[in-house]
């Protein structure tokens, strides 16, 4: 009997705000939400983007003045409503009129003139070129004559970014103020806030859970596909010599694509068990998600937190992606419009007249646990991870081309999904998250594997949702965001419209696809929700996730009456713990998960037998009594 991994915390930030509760999800389908849902959204993007604090349980503004809640919503929702999602890159990033360059040139003399110039002793290069030859002026200045007709130098200067629009974090929220963040990249701070957020919305104490558990029980996998290439990182290092820095001892270990799943071993959890990063360009998040599920499917593993993080609004990763002619540039945008200045808010469009992606930065964090496990706690079932397939695409003319991959995983997916529930549940209630990237020629090739599968297995009218033109592309977590949203839709009942598309294009296959640019209210709640992803390279991926509601059922199925009804009781306290949680954070009280140097395992403490392994704080012991799975090839 396989174990279902079902998923009882998730958490995250992106350009929507935070994950958990919903609330990023609530930011994209605010103009549908219920006043009072629609005012704790942005009462909550209010805290967190610096508008307005809590003192002694009252919202005030910055001058001290107590504000209600419906002073807070009146006074700054445009302001939060501007100030979030995908839009004009911030300073606080970089200036993208006055983005730091160095331009080569070469000097020659002019007529018979050798050329002079004076330095101070101290800029002197070692070794000294061959051609220089020094004169002392006095203790501190020389001056320099070289004997070549012609040197190069280089001049500092700066250009102005054809790429202006990304998908930022809501303004005014800064992940390194919630916590002692002692140089961390921008990446490994989402990764400790993002996975903070996923535990504490589980509503049972991480330390409970690990008392129940082995440490072999416990496995991470997350990572980051570009690795943290801020200057903190590995960006740093590789910039330092050339920018005559030194690098510092901390950028290359924090600046690997591992970092974010051993930050969050190491400073989260205080986890022993298993860990693990994986990288498959834009599918990254999904290749970690399917380790996750067979960890748990197979027995192998009781809890796991699955994630991704990406900081990659640097003006060298810009420049790479624009490069490549990935990016939605600037001049590109306005000729869409025949405007001279384009709409930022705008840049990502999905599915529409587009010409290129938009950077973002996300993470996103899920706690998955076996049913079994689930059940006994009184964990809240948020879904389920029914399947996770991943494909290549085999030959290839280049290796950023879309290929046949992407049609054998959605097509195993929604089989998979068929199998088990039906077909019709797939044709009357699944909804699929686009991969979207605003690419013309992902419209084109994404919508005809949509409209083929949905043929072959008799879906009509089958709803579209494409996140990327909310958040832009977080590369690694980008199939983070669907599921973040994905889970919404479940709780809401509303598929986001592409809000950013005047219209569909007309080389887009929708003959059998639902693609709207208005929120559409569900008639029914949709029990599945497939995640699409293509990335670069042939990397290919698409889930199978259910809704809590079929979950829910399922479970019911498995273990009857009588124990669904102990858990239902047990689950009240945790609901009640959550949220507890979740009102302490639209206050401002983010309570990050970050245990530098604390609570570090005794070595000497450990109790080693040849049969078990005991580790202090946690409940069960490593057994050791592996069964022999090749005693047919041992002779006895």
């Amino acid at each position: 009997m396989s174990r279902l991994p079902v998923i009882v915390g998730f958490g995250g930030y992106n350009a929507a705000g935070r994950s958990s509760f919903h609330q990023a999800y609530q930011r994209m389908v605010i103009d549908s939400l219920p006043v009072d849902q629609r005012n704790e959204t942005l009462q909550g993007l209010a805290v967190m983007m610096g508008r307005v604090q809590y003192i002694d349980g009252q919202m005030q503004d910055h001058a001290g003045k107590p504000l209600s809640a419906d002073e807070v919503v009146q006074t700054y929702e445009q302001d939060i409503l501007e100030n979030t999602l995908v839009r004009r890159i911030g300073k606080q990033y970089f200036d993208v009129d006055n983005v730091p360059t160095s331009q080569k040139l070469n000097l020659s003399q002019v007529s018979d003139k050798a050329i002079q110039f004076e330095l101070k002793k101290r800029q002197l290069p070692s070794p000294m070129p061959d051609s220089w030859q020094i004169v002392e002026l006095d203790e501190k200045r020389v001056q320099v004559t070289v004997q070549d007709d012609e040197t190069e130098i280089r001049l500092a200067t700066h250009y102005v970014s054809v790429v202006q629009a990304a998908g930022q974090l809501p303004e005014g929220f800064n992940p390194s103020d919630l916590y002692a963040s002692r140089f961390h990249p921008r990446g490994l701070q989402l990764s400790i806030i993002g996975a903070s957020d996923a535990i504490n919305s589980i509503g049972i104490p991480w330390e409970t859970i690990q008392q129940r558990l082995s440490p072999d029980d416990i496995s991470v996998y997350s990572a980051s596909l570009m690795s943290q290439l801020d200057d903190f990182g590995l960006g740093g290092l590789l910039k330092a010599r050339i920018k005559g820095d030194r690098a510092t001892t901390k950028q290359l270990p924090l600046g690997l694509a591992s970092m974010p799943a051993d930050f969050i071993n190491a400073y989260v959890l205080g986890s022993i068990g298993t860990t693990g990063s994986i990288t498959g360009a834009c599918a990254s998040f999904l290749y970690n998600l399917r380790l996750g599920m067979d960890d748990i499917r197979s027995g192998r593993r009781r809890v796991v937190i699955v994630g991704c993080s990406e900081a990659p609004i640097t003006p060298e990763i810009i420049d790479g992606y624009m490069t490549m002619g990935a990016l939605a540039t600037d001049e590109k945008l306005a000729k869409l419009d025949d405007v001279e200045t384009p709409d930022y808010r705008r840049a990502s469009r999905p599915f529409g007249e587009n010409c290129g992606f938009t950077i973002a930065e996300s993470t996103q964090q899920v706690v998955l646990m076996d049913d079994e496990l689930a059940v006994e706690l009184g964990a809240t079932i948020h879904g389920a991870v029914a399947d996770v397939f991943v494909n290549a695409d085999g030959h290839k003319k280049s290796i950023s081309a879309p290929g046949p991959g992407n049609y054998l995983t959605l097509a195993k997916a929604v089989a998979s999904a068929r199998n088990l529930l039906g077909d019709e549940a797939i044709q009357q209630r699944s909804f699929v998250q686009a991969h979207g990237s605003s690419t013309p020629q992902n419209r084109v090739t994404e919508s005809e594997i949509f409209d083929r599968v949905a043929e072959t297995f008799g879906i009509d009218r089958w709803p579209v949702v494409a996140v990327k033109s909310y958040v832009g592309h977080s590369l690694a977590p980008a199939s983070g965001d669907q599921l973040i949203n994905s889970l919404g839709i479940f709780a809401h009942g509303i598929i986001p419209g592409i809000k950013t598309i005047d219209k569909v294009a007309d080389d887009v296959l929708q003959s059998r696809l639902q693609l709207s640019v208005d929120d559409v209210k569900c008639e029914e709640t949709p029990d599945i929700a497939f995640l699409n992803s293509k990335g670069f390279g042939g990397n290919n991926a698409t889930a199978t996730i259910l809704s809590p509601k079929q979950t829910m059922a399922m479970l019911a199925q498995r273990y009857g009456q009588v124990v669904m009804v102990e858990y239902h009781q047990k689950n009240q306290k945790v609901v009640e713990t959550a949220n507890t949680y979740h009102q302490g954070v639209l206050k401002g009280e983010y309570q990050i998960r970050y245990r530098f140097g604390e609570d570090m395992i005794d070595q000497k403490a450990m109790e080693l037998t040849n049969r078990y392994i005991s580790i202090p704080g946690f409940g069960e012991a490593i057994d050791l009594s592996n069964e022999n799975l090749y005693k047919d090839m041992v002779a006895g």
